[in-house]
Order: C-alpha cells, then sequence, then structure tokens
C-alpha cells in the first residue's frame, strides 16, 4: 500500500478479526493456509522460494509453516508498508524458529523489493486485489509473469461480491501465462467475502521490470 493509504487505516488493528474464528477473514485465511500447505506438501526437493506481497502481520504463510515438516527449506521474503504489522511478522517467525523469513517494512507496490529473490516458487497476493483498481489488478497480475517462475504458482484473494471480478482476474492470469488451480465459487449460500483462488505458471519466464509500481491502494475492502 502506498503511505497516504496506511496512514488512513488502521491495519494494524484490522488483523484482530483474523482472531474471531466466525469472521470472514478468519475463513479466507484458512482457505489460503489449506492452499499454501498443499502446494508445499507437493514441492520437490531443495529450497522453496516464496514471495508475500502486502503481507500483513504474516499470518498465512507462517502460520502453516510453525506446523509444516518443510519449514526449513522455506526461504521467503514478506513485504509490508505498516511497521507495526512488519515487526509482528518478525516476531512471529523468530518465535517459531523460521530463519528463512526475511520481513520488509516498505511499499509492497514497488518490484525492486522483490529483486533479489524472484522469480519465486510462490507468489501470495491475499488481500490485495480487493483494495485496487480494475487497471491495477490487469497490471499486477502482469507482473506476476516476473515474480512468479514457471511451474511456480500464485495464490490471491478477491471477494465475490457484486461486481465479481473473479471471471476477469482468471481471463488475466490465463492472458499472462497461468493455468487454473483453484478458485472458490460463488455459491448463494456462500460467504461472498471469501474468494480465494490459485492459479499455476504454465508460460514463459519474465524478467521483472525495475523501478515500477505495481498498483495503488484505493478501497479498503478486502
Amino acid at each position: 500500500m502506498n503511505a497516504d493509504e496506511s496512514e488512513a487505516h488502521d491495519w494494524h488493528s484490522w488483523h484482530d478479526h483474523y482472531d474471531d474464528p466466525d469472521s470472514s477473514l478468519a475463513r479466507r485465511l484458512a482457505s489460503v493456509q489449506d492452499r499454501i500447505g498443499r502446494f508445499l506438501d507437493a514441492a520437490g526437493p531443495g529450497q522453496i522460494t516464496v514471495l508475500s506481497i502486502c503481507a500483513g502481520q504474516g499470518r498465512d504463510l507462517l502460520g502453516v509453516l510453525e506446523k509444516h515438516e518443510r519449514a526449513a527449506d522455506v526461504r521467503a521474503l514478506l513485504v509490508e508498508q505498516d511497521p507495526r504489522n512488519a515487526e509482528a511478522a518478525r516476531e512471529h517467525a523468530e518465535r517459531a524458529g523460521l530463519d528463512g523469513i526475511t520481513v520488509v517494512a516498505g511499499d509492497a507496490s514497488q518490484t525492486n523489493h522483490y529483486a533479489e529473490l524472484a522469480p519465486a516458487d510462490l507468489v501470495l497476493l491475499c488481500g490485495v486485489f480487493g483494495h485496487l483498481t480494475e487497471a491495477d489488478i490487469e497490471r499486477t497480475i502482469g507482473h506476476c509473469a516476473a515474480l512468479c517462475k514457471p511451474g511456480g504458482a500464485v495464490i490471491w484473494t478477491r471477494h465475490r461480491r457484486e461486481p465479481d471480478l473473479v471471471p476477469h482476474i482468471c481471463d488475466w492470469f490465463a492472458g499472462n501465462g497461468f493455468t487454473l488451480e483453484f478458485v472458490t465459487e460463488p455459491l448463494a449460500t456462500a460467504d461472498l467475502s471469501l474468494g480465494v483462488g490459485m492459479h499455476r505458471h504454465t508460460g514463459r519466464p519474465r524478467n521483472l521490470q525495475p523501478d515500477a509500481t505495481m498498483f495503488t491502494f484505493v478501497n479498503p475492502r478486502p
């Protein structure tokens, strides 16, 4: 997020909703963690690299790694604007003994933050698309083809309230060399806040564009 948006919302206390097991955010977190766990279960031997964009307190990735047998193989970079959330993520990683985690307190929209680790095996874009314009969502997905290595995956979230952009998001991923592996369906009885998707990069590799801004936060909906 940019600095103005960070100041306009208390993104640290916003994370308290995850502590309520009946909240839509807690249910979304569980779905994201399930997909991360499945990805790690299926990963081949050796190092697994992860980029988390707008990582918040890192609950999605760190909550899985603290219990997963492949945790020692993971090298991850978490980028988060809010310094309190970034510090919470660092403390979580330290408590869990996750030595491969690096947390950067900075503007997650800037591609330069990811240059050292990109392209990664797994890219997390959770709690991001609901805050962007359609143009910025499409632009960010274009950058994912450089952030994620061929054979790797992107796990993303977007609510399914109207306007439901998930079909467009899937089309934009397809247009950038990704294949859909999973997406939640907008069932009549479902929580429309719960939108989780996973795409596999099956296209050609791309070079990460330096000094690029992928998006600007404009909408406080998750």
